[in-house]
């Protein structure tokens, strides 16, 4: 009877997902929203990784959860910022703000107890999302527009206790990666390049490449594609004393080879008129390819406990951001003359997340929790861009959670501040001078949690 509840529940979750995952989405390349509990507390539940969202932080801690478990929620994301651009003919700056949205990153999760020292858990949620949009006649255009990616992780893992003290685990993990990306490209730079500026200006064009303020040749680029990716997942959870537990996790790197379209709309001076003939054969649509490696994560966390009804969560999670070395764009046809491919250097840089938190047990049925997140930027200011408008980060948290004899619903309230950032031009990018300032978020998290 046990085992047919274990397949019905895991068919409802499933179905719950599907539903919910079209939206996710966040406003960071790098999500460690892995429940509200794991919110509220700065994402520092790979050392106590004592309930099931544990298969996000530490899945070897699932070994302390009898019976079988389940939980579902979600993170809802609002970001907003405002860059500063400087025109580069004129010297003119102008202030754009993000376009308010809401992203929905999920989560799933259950566990399942064999014997007493053999767990299974498998759990569903997202580990990188972007949201980036700006209106399509911003300054900022010809470098980027609107940027989406989406991913949704299916990740079982079996754990093992060794002992009473000591357990591990290990699993795969199979993430579904969705990507859009859309700007514009000024058609004068393939002109002006191959000789013809004097007929551009002849015709009453504007010869200056990448001008923010001329918009006659802009052809509009959307990139769109998906693709399956494959990895693994190890945990380890020790209790060296009662009043302490440490643990650690390893998500590996997951290569994502895209396949996908890339689709131009020109204006109307390329398609009829003068400069219609000599860009008959510019930036018809066509397919895509391009690869992109996903960075590994590590977990490793400390929970400390100096009285029954406190735990203090000490957590650092270091990202392999190097792995992001260059995005190339491969077309199956040729967008310009020999032109087909693109090419754009990133070189992030691995980076570290320190954060502390704190729960209260405030009564036998109510928790207070409490967070600080120091979180590092991985972009350089080399290949800084409007992909991306952020820098290092600084998270406050706060949550709840209730239990009511097999339930528990947590909630949290996180609010992200970015530090200011000044940007160098890279004219040929799109990217001119440039702040980014007033960036911040409010994510709100809920997750609903059951004990068979």
């Amino acid at each position: 009877m046990r085992g047919n509840r274990w397949w019905v529940t895991w068919l409802g979750l499933g179905a719950l997902l599907l539903m919910v995952a079209p939206q996710a989405g966040a406003a960071g390349f790098a999500l460690y929203e892995g429940s509200a509990r794991g919110n509220a507390l700065g994402a520092n539940l790979a050392g106590s990784a004592d309930d099931v969202s544990a298969l996000f932080y530490n899945p070897a801690g699932i070994t302390q959860l009898p019976g079988m478990q389940v939980m579902a929620g979600a993170t809802f994301i609002s970001p907003m910022t405002d860059v500063i651009t400087v025109n580069p003919y004129s010297g003119q700056s102008k202030t754009t703000s993000a376009e308010s949205n809401v992203w929905i990153p999920p989560h799933v999760y259950a566990s399942y107890q064999f014997s007493d020292a053999l767990w299974f858990g498998a759990g569903f949620y997202s580990r990188f999302g972007l949201g980036t949009e700006f209106d399509k006649n911003w300054w900022g255009r010809y470098n980027n527009y609107n940027a989406v990616i989406q991913t949704l992780s299916f990740n079982p893992n079996v754990a093992v206790k060794l002992s009473d003290r000591v357990s591990i685990a290990a699993g795969v993990e199979v993430m579904w990666f969705d990507l859009t990306l859309e700007q514009k490209i000024d058609a004068t730079a393939p002109f002006v390049k191959g000789g013809a500026g004097a007929t551009l200006a002849a015709l009453g064009y504007s010869t200056k490449i990448n001008d923010p303020t001329t918009s006659a040749l802009d052809v509009k680029s959307k990139l769109t594609g998906d693709t399956f990716g494959y990895g693994f997942t190890l945990g380890l959870h020790v209790k060296p004393l009662d009043w302490l537990s440490l643990g650690a996790s390893y998500h590996s790197n997951v290569k994502q080879h895209l396949d996908g379209d890339a689709d131009f709309t020109k204006p109307a001076a390329l398609t009829s008129g003068p400069l219609a003939p000599a860009a008959a054969t510019w930036f018809n649509d066509t397919g895509a390819q391009g690869s992109v490696t996903l960075p590994d994560m590590l977990f490793l966390g400390a929970g400390i406990r100096p009285m029954d009804r406190l735990l203090i969560e000490l957590g650092a999670i270091w990202t392999g951001w190097s792995s992001y070395k260059e995005l190339t764009i491969q077309y199956d046809e040729a967008i310009l003359p020999g032109v087909t491919s693109v090419t754009k250097p990133k070189n992030w840089m691995d980076v570290w997340r320190l954060s502390i938190g704190a729960e209260y047990k405030l009564t036998d049925w109510v928790d207070l929790r409490a967070s600080y997140v120091f979180d590092e930027s991985p972009i350089p200011d080399s290949t800084a861009d409007y992909l991306v408008p952020a820098n290092d980060r600084h998270m406050f948290g706060v949550g709840t959670g209730f239990r009511w004899n097999a339930w528990t619903l947590d909630l949290s309230y996180t609010y992200l501040v970015i530090e200011e950032r000044t940007v160098e031009p890279r004219l040929a990018d799109g990217v001119y001078q440039s702040k980014f300032e007033n960036g911040d978020a409010h994510l709100i998290g809920i997750s609903a949690s059951y004990k068979f």
